[in-house]
């Protein structure tokens, strides 16, 4: 049996891994794994239960009562939380933030991190997030890091949150994308860097289709070198 075939997109918030995940997923015939979703569901379930972000123990103390699991519609992934389908609900921006603080607990990386994995050994699979080709797929055979200047960042946020009707503010937007390229690369459990293997790509002044079509070149390079 041949084994499945993965792809790593790392990248800060907001550089446009998610959106070119699933189109690329989409387009290979592959699964879209959004590891980011999985830790907004666990930033959603700290929230609603009111368990202190800054409180390491009590993050800790309640992982028991958590599961997390994707599931796919129509090609398209879904979240679900303790067996509720949370997919919409973890979008909101205050859930990103809550995400991007708790990530940084060694047990709240350890409770997704099988999980992970074992849908990418099973599965011809597209994963994004912060750490997949540094930590969580460090054997990949192909690696992007997609990146963007802050301000673009901040710009396209700020486009898809007026688009879904939701107040918004650009300076807020870009200070909060600030934060959390601070805490990312900070964190000493599996920071946000670049794989000495992946290949850098700044979609800064690219359209979607450009950054799918460079993806596209790259993964033949690597399948043909």
């Amino acid at each position: 049996m041949s084994h499945a075939v993965n792809i790593a997109i790392d990248g800060p918030a907001g550089a446009g891994k998610s959106t070119i995940a699933k189109r690329l997923a989409a387009e290979l015939g592959y699964i879209y794994v959004d590891t980011g979703a999985m830790y907004r569901a666990l930033a959603l379930y700290f929230l609603e239960h009111s368990v202190f972000l800054d409180d390491e123990a009590a993050i800790e103390s309640v992982l028991p009562q958590i599961s997390v699991s994707l599931g796919y519609q129509d090609g398209a992934q879904r979240v679900y939380l303790n067996e509720e389908d949370v997919s919409d609900r973890i979008r909101k921006e205050e859930i990103g933030n809550a995400a991007s603080k708790t990530s940084a607990y060694p047990k709240v990386r350890e409770k997704l991190l099988s999980l992970q994995r074992n849908l990418a050994e099973e599965n011809d699979c597209i994963m994004d997030g912060r750490d997949i080709g540094s930590f969580v797929l460090p054997n990949a055979e192909v690696k992007i890091f997609l990146t963007a200047s802050v301000e673009v960042r901040a710009k396209r946020r700020f486009d898809e949150l007026k688009e879904k009707g939701e107040a918004a503010e650009l300076s807020q937007i870009a200070e909060d994308i600030r934060v959390r390229d601070e805490q990312d690369m900070n964190r000493s459990v599996a920071p946000l860097v670049q794989a000495e293997d992946a290949v850098l790509l700044d979609s800064s002044g690219l359209s979607i289709d450009e950054v799918v079509a460079a993806i596209h070149r790259i993964i033949a390079e690597r399948r043909t070198a």
